[in-house]
């Protein structure tokens, strides 16, 4: 079995922290990683909306991915940070506690997600990876931003 074979079935992901849970996103939708700065908050935007902020001359609109998926954040010494994503056309930045190292997992690995995984996060998971330890849940980047509650961009 020849290596280009095996590297096939590999999937990279961006890992992040959230509430002390590990996500997932695909590293095909990360545009960048960013300490968010100079944010503007929007007049009555739902809680999740952070506010907007100006990314190297494009308006970024920060979702707080903690308050999205029902997640306390966790208390870290260290600034916020942010992956930066596009959906429809628009420019996101999801608002994390920390980001991690870029994973490289075998898809065959991916299971389903378990039936008792929280009904907000499963709304959004593409599925888990078990690693050592720990869940690492798949956030499908398109559902995240597409969950009903968020404003229209108008």
């Amino acid at each position: 079995m020849n290596s280009e074979s095996v590297d096939l079935n590999l999937n990279e992901y961006v890992t992040a922290m959230i509430g002390g849970q590990l996500f997932g996103l695909p590293i095909r939708r990360v545009q960048d990683v960013f300490i968010p700065d100079r944010l503007t908050r929007v007049p009555l935007a739902p809680a999740e909306i952070a506010g907007v902020l100006n990314l190297r001359g494009r308006i970024v609109t920060l979702i707080d991915l903690g308050l999205r998926l029902g997640l306390a954040h966790e208390g870290n010494s260290g600034p916020a940070m942010a992956i930066g994503v596009e959906f429809r056309g628009e420019s996101f930045g999801l608002l994390i506690d920390s980001v991690g190292e870029v994973l490289k997992l075998d898809g065959a690995a991916l299971e389903p997600n378990p039936i008792n995984l929280d009904p907000r996060l499963a709304a959004v998971s593409t599925g888990i990876f078990r690693l050592d330890g720990q869940l690492l849940i798949v956030i499908d980047v398109d559902r995240i931003l597409g969950v009903p509650g968020q404003a229209a961009a108008a």
